[in-house]
């Protein structure tokens, strides 16, 4: 398994040694940490940099935006030298909090996305009551970067519409949660060559560790879970989603 979305950096109760160790011990191969804020930039970067089996995305999420400057493109074209850098994100439009500045938000998304275009990158898409405004973002300003839909929340026919446009679904934790219709039915029906697994750790941990910290090790419950929900084997949902991972993200 590939843990495709995982903010190691923000994990309080191992060391990251021992995440990476406890997440190996569980079958997973690759973790991958996306960078959020502004301070996540160098972070992620020398993470990654370190750790054989950690990959980076360097990005601003759409709540830090306001401490975006332009010179973020030239630090992150300088860090995406380094093959261990593998994408951009997580980037997008977070309209749950605070609307006060969606302008700012999709200033900066589409900023990140010619990013992404300009260095042949995916793009780790953050998308929170926004899927309109996102996809249209999308479908506008991006020209060849592969589209991850992190974190999928929408509906069915919110996910066959990305799927149209080549893009992949994300799923984590929530789709262990016995109330989680909307996203059980998406695991249902989503092709598998479009179908990612993740964590969201620390947040989002799945059952049976619901209220407890998130671990990337947990990413077996999302796949045991998605298995189920299909009537079919975990070896193959572990099987498709980490060829797919490794497609995306050029992993070897």
């Amino acid at each position: 398994m590939i843990d495709t979305h995982s903010h190691i950096n923000m994990i309080e109760g191992l060391t990251l040694e021992e995440i990476i160790k406890e997440a190996k011990d569980n079958g997973v191969e690759k973790i991958i940490l996306p960078a959020a804020s502004l301070s996540d930039i160098d972070t992620v970067y020398e993470i990654a940099d370190k750790y054989e089996d950690v990959y980076g995305l360097l990005g601003i999420h759409p709540s830090e935006v306001k401490d975006w400057t332009d010179k973020l493109i030239d630090k992150i074209k300088e860090y995406s030298k380094n093959k261990k850098i593998v994408g951009i994100g997580e980037i997008g439009l977070d309209y749950y909090w605070d609307k006060s500045f969606n302008y700012q938000q999709k200033e900066v998304f589409i900023k990140q996305i010619e990013l992404a275009n300009e260095l042949n990158f995916p793009i780790s898409i953050h998308d929170r009551e926004a899927h309109k405004d996102t996809f249209d973002i999308l479908q506008e300003h991006n020209k060849s970067s592969t589209i991850v839909m992190h974190c999928f929340s929408g509906s069915v026919e919110f996910m066959q519409e990305c799927v149209k446009q080549g893009w992949y679904i994300a799923l984590g934790g929530v789709v262990t949660f016995k109330n989680a219709i909307k996203v059980k039915e998406v695991a249902k029906q989503v092709p598998l060559d479009k179908l990612l697994l993740e964590t969201d750790a620390p947040y989002l941990t799945p059952v049976p560790y619901r209220g407890k910290e998130n671990h990337p090790a947990y990413v077996r419950y999302v796949a045991q879970e998605i298995a189920s929900i299909r009537g079919i084997s975990f070896e193959e949902i572990d099987e498709i989603t980490t060829i797919n991972a490794k497609k995306i993200f050029g992993l070897n």
